[in-house]
């Protein structure tokens, strides 16, 4: 008997030992890690709050993690949910399907799936899905004019209120400064302040010291605090920033890689770029 239920608590050992057999490179301590952050966060009422595995006569043999959150549009509270890390064992792919069916039935949420390996590509279009993210764009912003009279300042996970900022961004700051990232506001000379999360990359062969843009309100708010934040950054040994992009970027250094970052949307609400809060990067790591 094979069925498809809701990840449990007393699931999480089982869970972790699959994933580490699915996934070579990461350690169960990873995986541990991550699923502890994820019985600590807020979940919107009526979703898992891990994801489902396929059940076999009591055993878990498969696993696909989901990260729900609700998000704020300006027009009311929509829900968006990261479809993450997916894993069956050989002797039980052909049940595969039972848990993306379950995973993605409702219509009025939105889907994405932000580390989709280049074979996957093909299932997951033709699973309903399409690219919002064509790639990275490598950024150094060392080499771009900062703005008169910028300064850049280090949110701590124990920030309560912050002058010229929401409840909001400053709960999105201290909660992401918790999972490891490196939460900033940007201050311009007027006093506005502009919230930025970044977080270290890690990149296979290549040698290149650079931070992942996971959080900005907007793509240009970035660009303007650009040069402040890479000389902010080159004091920690760190050169380069990457951010979600679709192609160039005129108004920043850097160079753009397509097929490096590509990230998928399914749903009633296109992602916006600039915006990995709250995904599989910060609570379960690079």
């Amino acid at each position: 008997m094979i069925r498809c239920r809701e990840i449990g608590r007393a699931d999480l050992a089982a869970v972790a030992n699959l994933l580490t057999r699915g996934f070579e490179r990461r350690s169960r301590d990873y995986w541990m890690e991550g699923l502890r952050r994820s019985s600590m966060r807020e979940v919107p009422e009526g979703f898992p709050r891990y994801g489902y595995l396929l059940d076999h006569e009591g055993t878990p043999v498969g696993v696909l993690l989901l990260i729900y959150a609700a998000r704020d549009d300006g027009d009311g509270t929509c829900i968006r949910c990261n479809v993450s890390s997916w894993y069956v064992e050989p002797a039980f792919r052909n049940y595969a399907p039972m848990l993306t069916k379950v995973a993605q039935r409702h219509e009025h949420v939105t889907y994405v799936n932000i580390s989709p390996a280049h074979w996957t590509w093909p299932t997951i279009e033709a699973q309903g899905f399409r690219a919002y993210c064509g790639g990275l764009f490598f950024s150094f912003p060392a080499l771009s004019r900062s703005a008169t009279g910028m300064r850049v300042e280090i949110v701590q996970q124990d920030a309560q209120a912050i002058d010229g900022l929401s409840k909001a961004d400053v709960a999105l700051l201290a909660r992401h400064a918790a999972y490891g990232c490196l939460s900033l506001v940007c201050r311009a000379a007027d006093g506005r302040g502009l919230p930025i999360v970044l977080q270290p990359m890690r990149i296979r062969r290549i040698a290149l010291p650079a931070m992942q843009l996971i959080y900005c309100r907007d793509v240009t708010d970035y660009v303007v605090c650009a040069g402040a934040i890479g000389r902010f950054l080159l004091q920690r040994g760190r050169i380069s920033v990457a951010l979600d992009a679709n192609g160039s970027m005129k108004d920043l250094v850097g160079f753009y890689r397509a097929r490096r970052g590509r990230k998928y949307f399914k749903g009633p609400q296109r992602p916006r770029l600039a915006d990995l809060s709250d995904t599989e990067l910060v609570i379960y790591g690079p």
